[in-house]
């Protein structure tokens, strides 16, 4: 069997040494190629409204609504609530002097007046909130062209509903690297394609709270999350209390019809038993 060359050497230990690195770089190519998953990623919350017999938590809703009006206000809209809804059972449940003064600290549009002008006045009880913007062309104007949702509904219009939205407020994080992020966008893993417009909106020791809640961008997002359900279900506690009475009424109907079927059968027993 005859050696290689010297030359037949250093070719065979030149492709040993640069085999790994193509290798490598056939991998990383591959995986470059491959689809990267844009999906909404979020896990599912623990909240005092979920379940059959789930209620909401009055304070957990005052708090979130706070959140809502300290932060969230200044883009969206929630134009289907008006804020004597906020004193209607089932909800935050604030009473009628603090639902005038909260109504009251907000200046909205009225008129014509006597004279023919519009007016700015504070909000009464039966007022819708007010818009932050005064259509959606200054609303895209305002926002580099993006249109800030209405809130409303959010909470029933998003899949996920609560835990989605408590996912996003939650979500953002530092773009990884071979990310490409759009300019004027946010890295967020719970929003679908993870880039969104909205700069973070949370952050700790933002909004006040008075009962000794902890001020963290963790229980801001759960809280407004839980308002924005309440938002979009308003009656939830009232449809669980129907559907709990529903409940109990067909479970003493069957057993009053399962009493009066063996009454009946009881008296044609005998009957049967003598004919055989």
């Amino acid at each position: 069997m005859t050696k290689p060359s010297p030359i037949g050497l250093a070719l065979i230990a030149v492709f040993a040494m640069t085999a790994p690195l193509s290798l490598a770089g056939a991998e990383e190519a591959k995986q470059a190629a491959e689809p990267v998953s844009h999906e909404a990623q979020f896990e599912s919350q623990k909240w005092s409204f979920t379940g059959p017999f789930g209620s909401f938590d009055n304070a957990q809703l005052q708090r979130g609504y706070r959140v809502y009006k300290e932060i969230c206000s200044n883009c969206h809209s929630m134009r289907l609530l008006s804020y004597r809804n906020l004193g209607e059972p089932g909800g935050p449940e604030f009473s009628p002097e603090a639902v005038t003064t909260l109504a009251s600290q907000v200046q909205v549009t009225d008129g014509p007046n006597d004279k023919g002008e519009i007016v700015q006045r504070p909000a009464r009880p039966s007022d819708r909130f007010r818009s932050p913007f005064p259509n959606d062309g200054a609303a895209r104007a305002a926002n580099g062209g993006a249109l800030p949702p209405d809130l409303s509904t959010m909470a029933k219009a998003r899949p996920g509903g609560p835990d989605y939205i408590y996912a996003l407020l939650t979500g953002y994080r530092q773009t990884p690297a071979g990310f490409e992020l759009a300019p004027g966008m946010h890295y967020n893993i719970a929003f679908p394609g993870h880039q969104i417009a909205m700069p973070p909106p949370l952050f700790d020791g933002a909004v006040p709270y008075t009962d000794g809640t902890k001020p963290t961008v963790d229980n801001y997002a759960r809280d407004v999350s839980a308002f924005l359900m309440w938002a979009a279900e308003p009656k939830l506690e009232e449809r669980h209390e129907l559907g709990a009475r529903v409940v109990i009424f067909l479970i003493a109907f069957a057993v009053i019809m399962f009493l009066a079927k063996r009454t009946v059968w009881a008296r044609l027993h005998p009957k049967a038993a003598h004919t055989a």
